[in-house]
């Protein structure tokens, strides 16, 4: 796929005045998105998002999701979110079909970074971020009803892997591995009915949390947030799993697993804790976070994890899925133990 060739028609459809010097590939090549850094003769730059899997039409209504989430936003947050170009006051999308290549193409404004939080946090800095993600949560609710609708669902997407392993029983190599993912995906839809799931506030969520895609400023406060590859309208919960994995002890790895231990951790709790006084969790919630782990695994990972991640990562972390990340779900993750350390009132008809 020549991504030059295919930035260079998107611009041209957007605005072929401006003429473009140098493009240059700045991707963090783990995932198969692409990200260019687009310097035009008068020395402007802008960002551009190269994208080739999934669904167009998603991928566009994410971004005019986005786009109005960017404008709503008010005091801190007002400039957080990285902005999309428009034209004719929408936001600008591009899609290149030529042969068997089907590419889209959507342009941002750089973004301004000031400080990157530590691989390891400390103490100080884990519970400052949980609460500036407490209160960016909160400011995503209270303008949830004023953005537009999404069609992505858990249950959408779960259902679609679902068809896929009907289509094709061998899709991850063996019968029985296709069995193993259908019975998570049962799973997950029983448990998504049992804790009441469907009743949780829907709210944009970005879910990859690593600290590769936020900045903060001197007092520790979100500064910047950029990579919309997991963006969606769904509920806070499934910002948490990230969450986890940012204020664990092992600390942001250049080698990366999806073990579940982080939601376990004396750290997480400490991050728990410090967001439940500012943004109070629910008893049901807090059960969902195991869903919405084994949610991420069966989407992320190998409903889309090829499409995701570079083959070698892929490949990796679908192994490590069959062997530990699914097996564990069941016993990996102690649900009453954060409500009890959190004092989450139980009502006595569910206990």
């Amino acid at each position: 796929m020549n991504y030059s060739t295919i930035i260079k028609r998107a611009w041209q459809g957007y605005d072929a005045s401006k003429h473009i010097k140098h493009i240059e590939d700045i991707s963090a090549m783990v995932s198969t998105n692409h990200v260019f850094r687009i310097t035009f003769r008068d020395d402007d730059i802008v960002i551009a998002k190269l994208s080739y899997f999934g669904n167009y039409e998603h991928f566009k209504e994410d971004h005019r999701i986005i786009h109005s989430l960017c404008n709503n936003l008010l005091y801190p947050f007002e400039n957080l979110l990285s902005k999309s170009l428009l034209k004719n006051n929408r936001v600008y999308t591009f899609r290149y079909k030529w042969g068997k290549t089907d590419a889209w193409v959507v342009f941002y404004n750089p973004t301004r970074v000031m400080q990157r939080l530590p691989r390891r946090l400390d103490e100080h800095q884990i519970r400052t971020l949980a609460q500036q993600i407490a209160r960016f949560h909160k400011a995503c609710s209270r303008i949830s009803n004023v953005l537009p609708k999404s069609s992505k669902t858990l249950r959408t997407d779960i259902n679609t892997l679902q068809e896929r392993l009907t289509a094709d029983p061998l899709k991850f190599g063996t019968i029985e591995n296709g069995e193993i993912i259908k019975h998570h995906c049962e799973q997950f839809l029983k448990y998504r009915n049992k804790y009441n799931a469907g009743s949780f506030e829907t709210i944009p969520v970005f879910i990859d949390w690593n600290i590769g895609n936020f900045s903060v400023n001197n007092r520790l406060e979100l500064y910047s947030r950029w990579d919309y590859d997991w963006f969606r309208m769904s509920s806070r919960i499934m910002d948490f799993y990230f969450f986890s994995r940012v204020v664990s002890d092992a600390g942001d790895r250049t080698v990366f697993s999806y073990l579940i231990s982080p939601m376990m951790e004396d750290r997480f709790m400490i991050f728990l804790k410090e967001y439940h006084k500012i943004n109070p969790l629910t008893a049901d919630e807090i059960r969902f976070m195991r869903e919405a782990y084994r949610f991420f695994i069966l989407n992320y990972v190998m409903k889309d994890g090829k499409h995701f991640f570079s083959e070698q990562y892929a490949q990796k972390l679908q192994a490590e899925a069959f062997d530990i990340y699914l097996p564990s779900i069941q016993t990996g993750f102690d649900a009453q133990k954060l409500i009890s350390e959190l004092d989450i009132p139980i009502p006595a008809n569910t206990l």
